[in-house]
């Protein structure tokens, strides 16, 4: 049970404590109800059946006296309205007593009540017919005969009856008082129930408290020991946990603390071990260092003077590759402008040939139209022979305009000749000077080319002239850095020794700690 609750969460013991109790009140409060229900349930059955018929019967009862007491003054009078009176009320009180009979046996239920009710109402029937019997001798003028029936007989039955209706009446009040004590007794076993309930009730929940706050307490103890030995530097404390609860969540983590700790200060205690031979060996390399440091000072003030000479070489060379530089970008201006020119011719070349053709073209047109006049004239001079003698004289016109047509032709052709030719000249000179541009493009480039050539070189050597300053800075640089080395060697060697005495310090204070062998 122990293992059971340990591996259980807090929250849900807690919860599952809480729940006991609260099951614990709810039967508590659910017996308690059903006991209360039977007592109200058996207090409506006194009320609905024993009281009810209780009071049934002295109203019966007290109808029968009120009867009895009628009849006697119906038998006594001798006043005859009277008389009639009363036997008029007799009959309602009759009528009323019928229906309470009735009432009354529908609430007989026990064999004992039907036996009683049986007897009063044989008895009834016997008061009824007395009382019917004064009744008819009071009617009949017998007043004497009348008193003697009711001394003799009907006094003495309706005190029988009256009787047995008292019988039943206690017989009631028998049932009465054996309910009562029936709701006595239910209502003190509910009282002793209900105190035996919460009697269990404190005591489950004392026991689920003791077992709770033991199953969490006790850890709890067991880890704050092992978190003061840990303090202490005691980290040979044994942790056992079987529990997966928070409280063993807690244990387990204390444990892989603990299991930490160790490893750290073994680690710490043979690291600094290390750290002090380390720390003696660094020192004896310190030494060797400062010996080759002094060493490579010497050799590097040597290369700083060589350099010296190197970069001044360098920079001649430098400056001769700038003024060639120079030279070849004034070369490449002059290509360029004459390329330039050649450019120039040739585009006027371009628009020579151009204009040319245009005008070839325009003497077409010229040729085109002297046909299109001779065929004209050709017509006219058709159309003016038909016309006979009065188409004479525009026959003359249209001869002449065909002439002049025929005559334009032919120096339209001859035009047409000399710009064919022409324009075959200027094609052969475009042509050239084409390749004359083509030919000094090249020439461009090339001198381009030589210049681009001259300029990398003059870069390469400004280049080269700036890294043999950088080198000779560096190697400078190098020569304050070993000096500065040297001094740090110094400093190595002193901080070497603080090394080894903090690393004594260092085991004395992890010493503390005591392990497990």
């Amino acid at each position: 049970m122990p293992t059971f609750m340990s591996n259980l969460p807090i929250a849900k013991r807690l919860g599952a404590g809480f729940v006991l109790v609260l099951i614990m009140s709810l039967i508590s409060i659910v017996i308690g109800l059903a006991r209360l229900s039977s007592v109200a349930q058996a207090t409506r059955d006194m009320v609905a059946s024993p009281i009810r018929t209780e009071r049934l019967i002295n109203d019966w009862s007290r109808n029968i006296n009120t009867a009895v007491t009628r009849t006697t003054a119906i038998a006594k009078s001798a006043d005859p309205s009277l008389a009639s009176y009363f036997v008029e009320e007799a009959a309602a009180s009759s009528k009323v007593s019928g229906a309470l009979q009735k009432s009354i046996e529908a609430l007989m239920s026990s064999d004992e009540e039907k036996s009683l009710f049986a007897a009063i109402g044989e008895q009834r029937k016997i008061f009824i017919s007395t009382r019917d019997e004064i009744y008819a001798l009071k009617k009949a003028g017998k007043a004497d005969e009348a008193n003697q029936v009711l001394e003799q007989k009907f006094i003495p039955a309706s005190r029988l009856f009256v009787t047995k209706i008292d019988a039943l009446v206690n017989h009631q009040r028998e049932e009465i008082d054996t309910v009562a004590t029936q709701i006595d007794a239910n209502y003190q076993f509910s009282r002793t129930l209900m105190i035996a309930l919460g009697v269990v009730s404190l005591l489950l929940s004392v026991v689920c408290a003791w077992l709770i706050s033991g199953s969490i307490t006790r850890p709890l103890v067991k880890a704050s020991a092992v978190a003061r030995q840990v303090a202490e530097g005691d980290l040979t404390a044994r942790i056992d946990n079987q529990s997966t609860d928070e409280v063993g969540q807690l244990l387990s983590s204390l444990r892989d603390m603990q299991s930490s700790l160790v490893r750290v200060v073994s680690n710490v205690r043979s690291g600094s071990e290390n750290v002090a031979t380390a720390s003696a060996e660094i020192a004896q390399g310190n030494d060797d260092l400062s010996a080759r440091t002094e060493s490579q000072a010497s050799a590097l003030e040597q290369t700083a003077a060589s350099m010296e000479e190197l970069g001044s070489t360098v920079r001649q060379n430098a400056d001769n590759a700038r003024q060639a530089n120079q030279l070849a970008m004034n070369t490449s201006t002059v290509a360029i402008q004459c390329g330039e020119v050649v450019n120039q011719v040739v585009e006027t070349m371009k628009g020579i040939n151009d204009s040319s053709r245009k005008i070839a073209d325009i003497i077409g047109v010229i040729d085109g139209i002297a046909f299109q006049t001779n065929i004209l004239a050709l017509n006219a001079a058709v159309e003016s022979a038909r016309a006979g003698e009065q188409g004479r004289g525009f026959a003359v016109v249209a001869n002449e305009v065909r002439s002049l047509a025929a005559r334009s032709a032919d120096a339209a052709k001859e035009i047409k000749k000399l710009i064919n030719a022409s324009v075959e000249r200027v094609a052969q000179g475009s042509a050239q000077v084409e390749q004359a541009g083509l030919t000094m493009s090249e020439v461009v480039r090339s001198i381009r080319h030589v210049t681009d050539t001259m300029g990398e070189i003059s870069a390469a050597s400004n280049e080269q002239s700036l890294g043999v300053a950088q080198v000779g800075e560096a190697v400078t640089q190098m020569d304050e850095a070993t000096q500065q080395n040297a001094a740090l060697v110094e400093q190595m060697a002193a901080a070497a020794s603080s090394l080894r005495s903090q690393s004594h310090e260092l085991v004395q204070v992890v010493s503390v700690f005591k392990l497990a062998s």
